[in-house]
C-alpha cells in the first residue's frame, strides 16, 4: 500500500450549492402538490436524494489530522490538507494523526557484548508520513513501533560493551550519541513498513542490573586505578630518564650502572609512591647512613 491523494473539493462551495438545491427541491415539491404535477414533484424528490449524497460526502479534516477516504472495502486515498471538503458519497473516512508522538520504552534487561546483565531504556519520537502503510500494511502501528522499538534496543544493547578503558572501544556509556544514532538508524529501517519516520532516539536509562551492580563497580574501581597506575609509572620512567641525561650533560657526572640502578630506583619510588618518601643522607666515611 502507498499513500495517494483523492478527490475532494472545497465543502464550503458544496454547501452553498447543498442549501440552493434544497430551497429548489422545496419550491418544486410546493409547486408539484398545488398544481398535482407529478414531474415536479418527481424533480423535488430526486433533489433531495442528492442532498442526501452531499451530506454523505461532507468531511472536516482538522490540523496535523488526515483522512484515508475507503469506498465499499477498496481504498481510494487520503485527504491531508485542513478544512471542510465534499469528497466520494457513501464513503468511510478513517482519521489517523499526522502529529509528532514520543514514548518512553520499558525498562529492559539485555546482556552488553560480555555479557554483563544491564538495563535499558530509550525515548522514541516519531510521526506517520504514509498514511496507507500505517493503516493497512501493519496492526494497529502503535503497538507495532513499540514492539519494534524494543527489539532494535535488544540488538544494538547486545553490540557494544557497557563500559571499557580503551578509547578506541564504542561503548554504551561513553558514546551515547553515537549509539542513539545508529538505533535511529535500525529502527528507521524496521518501521519503513508501517509509514512511519523516527525523528530521534535517545538513551534515558542504562545501569548494570542490580544483582551484580556492586560488583562491577569494584571492577570500574580497579581499571581506574590500574589505569592510573600506568599513566603514574610512564611519567615516571620519562622523568627518571629526563633526569639521568640532563644530569649527566649539565654537571659532567657519569655514573656507574650500579649507582645508575641506586638512582633509579630512588627516583623511582618517590614518585611512584602514595605515601611520602624520607631522605637518606650519606655521609660517605662514617660509615652509617644517617636518616
Amino acid at each position: 500500500m502507498t499513500e495517494k491523494k483523492t478527490f475532494h473539493v472545497n465543502g464550503y462551495l458544496g454547501l452553498l450549492i447543498l442549501v440552493i438545491g434544497m430551497i429548489g427541491g422545496v419550491y418544486l415539491f410546493y409547486l408539484g402538490i398545488t398544481n398535482e404535477s407529478a414531474l415536479e414533484l418527481i424533480l423535488s424528490i430526486v433533489i433531495w436524494l442528492i442532498a442526501i449524497l452531499f451530506i454523505s460526502s461532507l468531511t472536516i479534516v482538522a490540523p496535523n489530522q488526515a483522512k484515508a477516504i475507503l469506498f465499499f472495502g477498496k481504498y481510494l486515498g487520503t485527504i491531508q490538507s485542513n478544512g471542510l471538503f465534499i469528497t466520494t458519497p457513501f464513503t468511510q473516512k478513517i482519521n489517523i494523526s499526522l502529529k509528532v508522538r514520543n514514548f518512553n520504552s520499558a525498562r529492559l534487561k539485555v546482556n552488553d557484548l560480555d555479557g554483563n546483565p544491564i538495563e535499558i531504556s530509550a525515548v522514541i519520537v516519531f510521526k506517520v508520513v504514509d498514511t496507507a502503510k500505517a493503516l493497512f500494511d501493519v496492526d494497529h502501528y502503535q503497538d507495532f513501533v513499540e514492539i519494534q522499538s524494543e527489539t532494535a534496543i535488544r540488538h544494538i544493547a547486545s553490540r557494544y560493551p557497557y563500559d571499557t578503558f580503551e578509547d578506541s572501544d564504542l561503548t554504551l556509556r561513553g558514546n551515547t550519541s553515537q549509539v542513539s544514532e545508529e538505533l535511529t538508524k535500525e529502527l528507521q529501517d524496521r518501521l519503513e513498513v508501517a509509514g512511519v519516520e523516527v525523528v530521534e532516539t535517545r538513551l534515558n536509562h542504562l545501569a548494570y542490573s542490580t544483582e551484580i551492580a556492586s560488583a562491577m563497580l569494584q571492577r570500574q574501581q580497579a581499571k581506574a586505578i590500574l589505569s592510573a597506575r600506568q599513566t603514574i609509572v610512564e611519567g615516571a620512567v620519562t622523568m627518571t630518564q629526563m633526569a639521568l641525561e640532563q644530569i649527566e650533560a649539565e654537571q659532567d657526572i657519569h655514573f656507574t650502572d650500579d649507582r645508575k640502578v641506586q638512582f633509579i630506583n630512588n627516583l623511582m619510588v618517590s614518585i611512584i609512591t602514595d605515601s611520602g618518601t624520607q631522605p637518606v643522607i650519606n655521609t660517605g666515611g662514617l660509615g652509617n647512613d644517617v636518616s
